[in-house]
C-alpha cells in the first residue's frame, strides 16, 4: 500500500534575477518538468504525492502537512546553510524525510569543510587553498600552476567557466576576484588534475553501494586532458555521459570504493553522487559529494540504472524505500523493493 509523500523543491522559474546577480544564480534549482518527472515516478511506485514547494511554502504548511514522508529536493533560499533549511525544519517537527540531514548538507555545500574531512579520512582530494579579498596571492599559492578556481559553497558548477583553469598569477587574481565580488564568498583554489572525469551514485544506508561508474565525455572524447565540466556545458551537446565507464575493472573498483568511503565520511543517507578526476597515471581524486544530486532525466540517475536492467522510476522508489526502512515505515510491495542493486562488477562492465 502506497504512502503520502510530500515533495519540496525550488523552481528555476521562482527565481527573480537582480541586475547584479551572476547569470548562473539559479543553476541549482529544478526545471518544472524535472519535478513533474519525479512525481510521476513516485506515483508509478504506488504513492500519492503532495506538492509542497520551497522552504517558504513549507513554513506555511508544516503544522498541517499530513505526509508520511517528504522527498526533499530543496536547495534553500540563501546563504552557506541554505540546503540545511528544509531538513532542519522537518527534523524539528519530527517529520520523516528522504535524503541527507541538515548537518551533512551544510558540510558538503562548503567544499573547504568537506575537503578537510576527506583529508582526515585519508581520501585523496586535490590540494587546495582559499582566497579572500585581501589575500596576497603571491604568498599563499604553494601549489603552483595550473589551478582551478571555484566558489567555496555553491553547486551545479556555479562560477565555473572555461576561464576557471588558470596558468598564471594574473588569471588567478582575475578569477578569485570574480568569485569574491560576484558570489560574495571566498574562492576555492585547487590543483588542476589533468586527465579524465567521472561521477558515481551511491545508494543505501547500512551497507551503501556504489552504482556503475559514469564517465564524462566532452566533444566526443573521454580523455579530457585540460578540459573539464563547466557550467556552460550542462545544456550543451558537447557534454555526454558514458556508462559503463571505459576503464579497467581495477580502476572501477577503486573509484567505487572511494565513493562509498566519501558517502560514509560525511554521513550521507539514502542516496548521493560523488564526482572525481583521475590523473594521467590513473590516480583518482575526489572533487566533491552532492547529497542533493540532479534528478533531471538527462542526468546520471536516468543513465546508470539501465546498465543492470533497472530504470529511473525504480531507482527513485528504491531511494524512498531506503528512507522508509530508516524510519521503520512499512510499505509492502513497492516498486523500489523489487530492484536488485549490483553487488559486484559482474554484469555492469562493457
Amino acid at each position: 500500500m502506497g504512502k503520502l509523500i510530500g515533495i519540496t523543491y525550488d523552481l528555476k522559474s521562482d527565481w527573480q534575477k537582480n541586475s547584479d546577480d551572476p547569470v548562473d544564480m539559479n543553476a541549482e534549482f529544478d526545471k518544472p518538468e524535472t519535478v513533474q518527472r519525479v512525481i510521476k515516478a513516485l506515483q508509478r511506485g504506488g504513492h500519492t504525492v503532495k506538492r509542497i514547494g520551497n522552504v517558504h511554502s513549507l513554513l506555511k504548511q508544516i503544522d498541517d502537512l499530513n505526509a508520511d514522508i517528504v522527498f526533499n529536493m530543496c536547495e534553500g533560499a540563501s546563504g552557506r546553510n541554505r540546503e540545511s533549511q528544509v531538513p532542519l525544519l522537518l527534523e524539528l517537527k519530527g517529520i520523516p524525510f528522504v535524503g541527507a540531514d541538515a548537518l551533512t548538507l551544510g558540510i558538503t555545500l562548503d567544499k573547504v569543510v568537506a575537503k578537510k574531512l576527506f583529508i582526515s579520512e585519508g581520501i585523496p582530494t586535490p590540494r587546495f587553498f582559499e582566497v579572500n579579498k585581501k589575500d596576497d596571492l603571491q604568498t599563499i599559492n604553494t601549489i603552483g600552476f595550473p589551478l582551478m578556481v571555484k566558489t567555496r559553497h555553491e553547486g551545479s558548477s556555479k562560477g565555473i567557466s572555461r576561464q576557471s583553469r588558470v596558468e598564471d598569477i594574473n588569471g588567478l587574481k582575475c578569477q578569485a576576484e570574480m568569485i569574491n565580488h560576484l558570489y560574495g564568498q571566498p574562492a576555492l583554489v585547487e590543483e588542476f588534475i589533468k586527465g579524465m572525469e567521472f561521477t558515481v551514485a551511491v545508494l543505501g544506508n547500512d551497507e551503501p553501494q556504489a552504482m556503475p561508474v559514469v564517465q564524462v565525455s566532452i566533444d566526443g572524447s573521454i580523455k579530457l586532458g585540460n578540459q573539464f565540466y563547466a557550467h556552460d556545458r550542462i545544456s550543451s551537446d558537447s557534454l555526454q555521459y558514458v556508462c559503463p565507464a571505459c576503464i579497467t575493472d581495477d580502476l572501477t573498483a577503486l573509484i567505487q570504493d572511494l565513493a562509498v568511503r566519501v558517502f560514509k565520511c560525511v554521513g550521507c543517507r539514502d542516496f548521493g553522487r560523488v564526482d572525481f578526476r583521475v590523473d594521467e597515471k590513473g590516480r583518482p581524486y575526489v572533487l566533491e559529494i552532492n547529497p542533493l544530486p540532479s534528478l533531471d532525466v538527462k542526468d546520471v540517475f536516468n543513465i546508470f540504472p539501465r546498465v543492470f536492467g533497472s530504470s529511473y522510476d525504480e531507482i527513485l522508489n528504491k531511494i524512498v524505500d531506503f528512507a522508509f526502512k530508516r524510519y521503520n515505515i512499512i510499505d509492502e510491495g513497492s516498486l523500489g523493493s523489487s530492484v536488485m542493486l549490483p553487488k559486484s562488477l559482474e554484469g555492469i562492465k562493457s
